[in-house]
């Protein structure tokens, strides 16, 4: 925390999820890793209070804000379904989940380690190549060939102004007589 600030006070509800106590309002209390993102200042909007308990805020919070991978949204239940008259047992249902779930992510996380960071390299040099060919070769080059037409851009544009709007005009006023009654017979 910054100096300075008030702080509050943040209990974490550490107890076991078996306990069979109630509470007050029939309901668990929210745990803290549950916890809603808290929208107290502007500088926040983008942390949980967890980070804000941990005086660490993420790099990116949002990974993929534009939706460009929401193909890849893929739960247990999208790849594995047993239909109603086949079915295994419950406790080999929720471990194959479990499993399944637990693969994904730590197979993602291990194949990321080894290709994010030579693939992002290579993506920057690639787009880092692609900018400067852009910015110092096509640019001055697009502008050379506007700045040589230019006197061709007017030529096209008195063309159309003397030739071309007064055909196309002409045909609109012959056509804007015409008029389609449609009937049911």
């Amino acid at each position: 925390m910054m100096k300075g600030e008030d702080s509050e006070e943040v209990e974490i509800d550490l107890r076991d999820s078996d306990d069979s106590e109630e509470f007050d309002n029939g309901e668990e209390p929210q745990t803290l890793w549950r916890a809603t993102p808290a929208l107290e200042e502007e500088d926040n909007i983008h942390t949980t209070t967890l980070v804000e308990i941990s005086d660490t805020k993420p790099l990116i919070n949002v990974r993929d804000p534009r939706g460009i991978n929401d193909c890849l949204k893929v739960s247990f239940e999208d790849v594995i379904a047993e239909p109603v008259s086949v079915r295994s047992g419950d406790r080999v249902w929720i471990w194959s989940n479990a499993l399944f779930e637990v693969s994904r992510v730590w197979i993602y996380r291990i194949v990321t380690v080894f290709l994010a960071v030579p693939m992002a390299i290579i993506s920057g040099f690639i787009f880092a190549i692609l900018s400067c060919f852009h910015i110092w070769m096509v640019g001055p080059c697009i502008q050379c060939v506007l700045i040589g037409t230019r006197w061709l851009q007017s030529l096209w544009s008195i063309v159309l102004d003397i030739i071309v709007r007064p055909f196309l005009m002409s045909a609109g006023k012959c056509c804007g007589g015409l008029s389609v009654h449609l009937a049911k017979e």
